[in-house]
């Protein structure tokens, strides 16, 4: 379970493919403080470290996880928005994130407001039933709120800690990213489908 809050941006050190897959290869501060075993979650994808050295970990991606999130593009030097899960003594912010993506979603438009910023992101229909104003929303694992829902899009304003301190400031529009809807929302569209199928047979 992670919270949505990055700890710090790691840098795509390798890629390379391996019989089950991916093999990656971050750099990262945090590298004295995983252990193999650990969970790391990865631009919101949940991760196993599966090796520690020096400044690096290594993390296997599996061929699934490649298809469905943007793991599977990733490119050498990259930075990656890094979050430990969470401890169960911590203080809890953000909102509940698994690190289990729904989907990918695509940058439609940055434009600035002040010293904040606002994306807009497309999505795909089969998230919709899962998307509410003032919502919750993870892109690239930041935790973020749904400010505008629109019909295909949402905005989130981004704050400037956010924006400097995330991957946020190294995409652009067009760059695909990594959506995870709000588990308690995707829990109560799922109850209210098996409560409508069981009534419909009824």
């Amino acid at each position: 379970m992670f919270t949505g809050l990055i700890e710090t941006l790691g840098r795509v050190a390798e890629v390379h493919r391996t019989a089950t897959g991916l093999r990656l290869r971050i750099g990262t501060t945090l590298a004295s403080e995983l252990a193999p075993g650990d969970s790391l979650a990865v631009n919101g994808v949940c991760l196993t470290v599966a090796a520690v050295g020096g400044d690096h970990v290594d993390c296997d991606i599996g061929p699934e996880t490649a298809r469905v999130t943007t793991l599977g593009t990733l490119q050498t030097d990259e930075p990656l928005n890094l979050e430990r899960s969470m401890r169960a003594d911590g203080r809890f912010g953000g909102h509940f994130v698994q690190g289990h993506i729904d989907g990918t979603g695509r940058l439609a438009r940055i434009r600035e407001e002040g010293d904040a910023r606002w994306l807009t992101v497309s999505f795909s229909t089969a998230l919709a039933p899962y998307l509410i104003p003032r919502g919750s929303i993870a892109v690239d694992g930041i935790s973020l709120t749904v400010a505008v829902l629109a019909e295909g899009t949402f905005d989130v304003m981004i704050v400037p800690y956010t924006w400097h301190h995330t991957n946020l400031r190294a995409r652009r529009v067009g760059d695909a990213v990594n959506l995870e809807c709000d588990m308690i929302g995707k829990y109560v569209v799922r109850a209210a489908e098996a409560m409508a199928r069981a009534d419909s047979g009824r």
